[in-house]
């Protein structure tokens, strides 16, 4: 089985950690380590690939002349 692997974007502030998928930037979550941010983080993954949060927006890239 191949380990799927997606970019998510982090930082701390305070006593928690935040992130986000760099995929889907509206759906921040937030963890007491990082750890428990990534596990956050899959969840979210989820279910958005399950299609129980409907309405996703996306980030994608625009190729320029």
């Amino acid at each position: 089985m191949t380990m799927k692997s997606i970019r998510y974007v982090y930082w701390k502030d305070g006593d928690v950690w935040l992130g986000y998928l760099e995929e889907y930037p509206d759906y921040l979550t937030q963890g007491d380590t990082r750890d428990e941010l990534q596990e956050n983080l899959k969840d979210i993954f989820k279910e958005i690939a399950e299609g129980h949060i409907p309405g996703v927006r996306r980030v994608a890239e625009l190729q320029l002349a």
